[in-house]
């Protein structure tokens, strides 16, 4: 393996919540963060639980909204997976859009697809501290996978950023 890709790559967690599930957008949204150039090391499909969103929404709880948006977030599985890539917080976060999806940029994942804040089809982590921890809450550090792809040795990126 490149040691300049173990030193470089960022990774960041996401969810696709119910309405990309229910709406079958799962794969499209995927398929954006891929065509990127971001590569996907873990993945699964989990049916959150009521104690689980108290702990990854533990920063909404006693906002108007929290009860709706746990039983939201309960109503059907949803996928998560972590990615990676150069500066893969940021820019995961660029390509879902402003939280309110009416208000997000067409090109943006909630502005292609999505009309609500919280129906936005899509959460991302907002900084790489908040995503080491919740791709810990969500996966085992034997469910992460390190693995390199030949596109990135030589397409993805260029040889002024390979450090």
């Amino acid at each position: 393996m490149n040691e300049w890709l173990v030193f470089c790559m960022e990774r960041t967690f996401i969810i696709l919540k119910p309405d990309a599930m229910q709406r079958g957008l799962a794969g499209k949204i995927l398929s954006r963060f891929e065509r990127r150039g971001l590569k996907i090391v873990a993945a699964k499909m989990i049916h959150l639980t009521k104690e689980k969103c108290d702990e990854h929404y533990a920063h909404l709880k006693g906002k108007p909204f929290f009860a709706g948006l746990v039983t939201f977030m309960t109503s059907t599985p949803v996928i998560c997976a972590v990615l990676e890539g150069k500066d893969a917080v940021e820019l995961v976060r660029k390509m879902c859009g402003a939280t309110n999806a009416r208000a997000a940029e067409v090109g943006t994942i909630r502005g292609d697809f999505g009309l609500s804040t919280q129906a936005n089809l899509i959460h991302a982590s907002d900084s790489k501290e908040t995503a080491e921890k919740e791709i810990a809450r969500f996966f085992s550090k034997n469910e992460m996978h390190q693995w390199e792809r030949d596109l990135e040795a030589s397409y993805t990126y260029s040889a002024d950023e390979k450090g």
